[in-house]
Order: structure tokens, then sequence, then C-alpha cells
């Protein structure tokens, strides 16, 4: 049942200031990721609001932003369909990707500190040996996303422009749904930790058209990976 209190706020929220919809659309996707809500469920609204302590008018909100990204179909008077990634939509997210982070670590490699870099490189050392030597843990699993998230976030971060940033925020959403079901093993990780490592040693070099090269280089790979190509 949806409170009182949940029907005054609305959309306008409560939780921190943040908008209810935006609320709704964060723990649909949190569902998805954490295999409660399976890619390729069916389920009710009224499943929903419950699920996600929500009230009707913002999940409405958030679920119609979610289609038109592509993560799920509505139904009308049927139920909401979570849409299984695919080939197209990993195609689509790569060159995304691709085309913004090109044109992003040109900057990058020209004016990114040379303190943030030898963190970078440091931290992408460290976790290639732990590898090496350990295999892949679940930290190590951890690490990696998060060194993912980090170089990333700083190549696009670097161009100071929020609505880019907003944008490749949501598309790293789909990035996750595309890895829910990837087998990561050690020799996967380190190539994709080295092809990281080529991106970091040439923005080192304030090189941009090699650290264009690296990342165009490292998106192609990953592709095929998430393809199950090798």
């Amino acid at each position: 049942m949806v409170s009182a209190r949940q029907a005054a706020l609305g959309t306008a929220g409560g939780h921190g200031g943040q908008r209810l919809s935006d609320l709704a659309y964060q723990r649909i996707l949190e569902k998805l990721f954490e295999r409660e809500l399976p890619a390729g469920a069916f389920v009710s609204q009224g499943h929903l609001v419950e699920l996600l302590d929500i009230p009707v008018a913002p999940l409405r909100d958030a679920l119609r932003v979610l289609e038109a990204e592509g993560v799920l179909k509505i139904h009308p008077r049927s139920g909401i369909e979570f849409i299984k990634p695919g080939l197209e939509l990993t195609k689509s997210t790569y060159q995304f990707r691709t085309i913004l982070e090109r044109a992003a670590v040109r900057v990058f490699a020209e004016t990114a500190s040379a303190e943030d870099i030898a963190a970078l490189a440091g931290s992408h050392e460290a976790l290639i040996a732990d590898i090496e030597r350990n295999g892949l843990s679940a930290d190590a699993h951890a690490a990696l996303e998060g060194l993912e998230a980090q170089l990333h976030d700083a190549i696009i971060g670097v161009l100071g422009n929020p609505l880019i940033e907003t944008s490749y925020k949501r598309m790293h959403n789909y990035l996750r749904l595309l890895r829910l079901d990837r087998r990561l093993t050690p020799p996967l990780a380190l190539r994709s930790l080295r092809e990281h490592m080529a991106i970091i040693t040439a923005c080192a070099a304030r090189d941009p058209d090699a650290a264009e090269k690296a990342v165009q280089d490292h998106f192609s790979a990953a592709l095929q990976r998430n393809m199950g190509l090798y």
C-alpha cells in the first residue's frame, strides 16, 4: 500500500530533496543489478509499487524514462517487461562511449595533472600484480569495477560538461546490465587492465593521438568481449 505521506509527496519527493521519480529510476536499476528484477521479467505496476516503496505517479514517470532508454517496455493494461540486453544495445552502448571518449581523452592527455595520471597508473599496476599473483578474487573483481569507473569518469569529467556527464552515467547503467551475465576470468580481467594502461601511458606521455587510438582499441576489444567473441 502507498502511504498517505508518499501520496502527498508525489513527484516532489522528500528524500533529501530528491524527486521521487528519480528515486524510482534508481531503485528499479538497483533491483535489476541485484537480480531481484531479472532481465526478461514481466511484472505488474502494483508489484513494482510494493517492491520499490514508491507511489504510482512518480513510478510511471520513471518507467517512461526507462522505456525511452530501452531498458523496459510498458504493455498497457498488461504489465512491464524488462528487456534482456541484446546485440543492438551492446553495439549502441559502445558506439556512444567511443564517440564521447575519443574526444575527451585528447583533452585529458593534454590537461590532466601528472599526479592524477600517476595515481591511475599505480592503482592499475597494483591490481595487475595482485591478479597475476592471486587470481581474480571477489575483492579484485570489485577493484576492477572501481578502476573502470575511476578511469573513464576522469576522462569524461575533464570536459566539465554536465549534460555529457549525465548521459554518460546513464549509459554506464546499460553497461552494468550488459555485464550481469558476463563470465570474467583472470586473463580477460588482465587484458582489460592492460588496455587501460595503454590509455594511461599515452596520457602520461602527453600524446593525444596515441591516447585516442588506445581508447578506440580498448572499446573495440571490450565490445568483442561483451559479445562473447573472445
